[in-house]
């Protein structure tokens, strides 16, 4: 097992890496307070995971109740985060109380949105089953709902007291959400670690291939990389976190044109980033080699690279319109100096924005 730090003074916490730790007791002694425990999850992951987890604590000493979310996107709203305040209630669950998310980034965000609020704030502890919610959404604190005129604008900044990665777990992902996993992985190489990008473009067959010893290297590295962007910027106060948004803009807006969950989140980051890589491009910041090889190891990890043919410039720019970068009126996204190298910035013509959104100009650079 492997132990990393989110470093915040006193909401600091860790990041257990490793194979089988949901029957670890260490990973959960410590770090929940109280003795009342609600275990949050959705009808996916509970039939596999949540016995394991209910006999570890129920071992432990801990009195524990379970709440089941539907499985998807198009759930993550207010009215299923009032259900999981229910079945708080109904326990008679007091301030000491302490809420475990075990599932992916849905579960993680609304349940740690659920501790942010109940009684004003108690403790909650993420068990990401997914590879996406291990390496992003499970670290740093950020929870949510969508709303259906925009995704995550209703949450909270509420950091878990420790998260495991249950390695052992991404053995039940299907494919698709373990590739939707992946594009947040390659996020990383191309915002602030090109010696990451690198091995990645060195080793994309054997992580598409799900080795063991590749993708515990994968995890540990992305989560070292969220780790430090968070401790930097927690609260997204000086654009450093921002960075960690290459391509959300952008994928926000076909999740949300599409209907949540047509479109898986990595999915649209994936095209989102590569959308980032374009409009980079046009402004002489990128290679047009530079931009083959994002598309090329995006392609490579079975990764969307196009938009939806029927979401027009304009659409486009309507939803984009209402993301949290934006400031004073002005869109700010998230676009590449160099590969390695993000920068938030509202510093481009809306007509080269308009020729990236543009199905027919799209991509032109590197039809190959």
């Amino acid at each position: 097992m492997q132990t990393l730090t989110v470093s915040l003074n006193e909401r600091s916490y860790p990041i257990f890496i490793g194979e089988s730790l949901l029957t670890q007791a260490s990973c959960y002694q410590s770090y929940l307070k109280g003795k009342q425990v609600l275990i949050v999850s959705n009808t996916t992951v509970a039939p596999l995971y949540l016995a394991q987890v209910e006999h570890t604590l129920n071992a432990l000493g801990y009195q524990t109740a379970n709440y089941i979310l539907p499985d998807g996107e198009q759930f993550k709203d207010i009215h299923h985060v009032e259900a999981i305040f229910t079945a708080l209630l109904e326990s008679k669950f007091n301030r000491d109380c302490a809420l475990v998310a075990l599932g992916g980034g849905v579960v993680g965000d609304m349940t740690g949105f659920a501790a942010a609020c109940y009684q004003r704030g108690v403790a909650f502890l993420q068990i990401p089953t997914t590879l996406l919610s291990q390496v992003d959404s499970s670290v740093g604190g950020k929870t949510g709902v969508n709303h259906p005129l925009g995704k995550n604008m209703i949450g909270a900044f509420k950091q878990p007291t420790a998260v495991l990665a249950d390695t052992t777990v991404l053995d039940t992902l299907n494919n698709r959400e373990y590739a939707a996993g992946l594009a947040e992985v390659i996020k990383y190489g191309l915002i602030r670690d090109l010696s990451f990008l690198e091995w990645l473009e060195q080793n994309i067959v054997g992580l598409v291939a799900r080795d063991k010893k590749l993708l515990a290297e994968a995890i540990a590295r992305s989560c070292q990389n969220k780790a430090d962007v968070v401790a930097a910027d927690e609260f997204e106060k000086n654009d450093v976190r921002a960075l960690l948004n290459l391509g959300h803009t952008f994928g926000h807006a076909i999740e949300t044109a599409m209907g949540y969950g047509v479109w898986l989140h990595g999915e649209a980051v994936a095209t989102g980033m590569l959308m980032a890589a374009d409009l980079s491009w046009r402004l002489g910041w990128l290679q047009q080699q530079d931009v083959l090889r994002v598309k090329k190891l995006l392609l490579a990890a079975n990764l969307p690279v196009i938009p939806p043919e029927d979401l027009s410039a304009e659409q486009f720019l309507q939803l984009m319109a209402v993301d949290k970068k934006v400031l004073a009126g002005k869109l700010r996204l998230v676009l590449l100096k160099e590969l390695g190298q993000a920068v938030v910035t509202a510093d481009f013509p809306l007509p080269i924005l308009v020729q990236t959104l543009s199905a027919g100009e799209f991509l032109g650079c590197i039809d190959d």
